[in-house]
């Protein structure tokens, strides 16, 4: 969770920039066709549905939008168009599970077990904002304290560098329940995607069908 940063609040800025799908060039033709534009970055099936079910919708209310693939442990960013700016491994909770324990957000960490520990599914409306007046994180679910922020050092046996940096998805649950991501592709693709507007997370479950999460999908040609 956000408030992980009771445990540390220095983030690895000097450390060496883990490896990201680099953002996609600004020049050259936009899509004109209402359909995601991965531009050839590899995303599963489900990811592939939902994008392009945002993208024909309009789902995503003219902003940009990013899908958590929790299976597979990577963000995706994109465009209000469906065009994809960039995307990440990204650590997440340490328990599977795709529904938030009531009250949650409001408890001390030390009181979060660790099968509470999940990052939830679901669709949120996003903006940037400060965690403990000091840190900036993109605000997922404020209420239940989850957001997605620059990867922190955390408790040193986490390892959470040496995980952002393979390709397992099974090496990148360890948080309580926040999405970290590399602090280069939270500063060149996150905020700037939000800096001036609010945005919607699809947060892709894990353990519930597609449509139960998200029940369109299903009914979209």
């Amino acid at each position: 969770m956000a408030r992980e940063w009771e445990f540390s609040v220095l983030f690895a800025l000097t450390l060496a920039t883990l490896p990201i799908a680099p953002a996609l060039a600004q020049s050259g033709a936009r899509p004109t066709s209402a359909s995601a534009q991965f531009w050839g970055e590899a995303a599963s099936s489900d990811t592939q549905r939902v994008a392009a079910w945002v993208t024909a919708s309009a789902d995503n209310d003219g902003l940009p939008f990013v899908i958590v693939d929790k299976i597979d442990a990577k963000v995706f960013v994109f465009e209000p168009s469906g065009r994809l700016q960039g995307a990440a491994r990204a650590l997440l909770g340490v328990a599977r599970g795709d529904d938030s324990v009531p009250g949650i957000g409001s408890r001390l960490l030390s009181l979060i077990r660790p099968e509470e520990r999940n990052t939830p599914a679901g669709r949120f409306e996003a903006t940037l904002g400060n965690d403990l007046g000091e840190i900036d994180v993109l605000w997922v679910d404020y209420d239940a304290a989850i957001s997605l922020h620059r990867v922190i050092k955390g408790n040193p046996g986490d390892h959470r560098l040496l995980r952002l940096g393979t390709n397992s998805p099974l090496d990148k649950r360890i948080t309580y329940g926040c999405i970290n991501v590399p602090v280069s592709f939270y500063e060149t693709i996150i905020r700037p995607a939000f800096l001036q507007t609010k945005g919607i997370v699809y947060i892709l479950p894990e353990h519930k069908p597609l449509t139960d999460v998200f029940p369109k999908v299903g009914a979209a040609k």
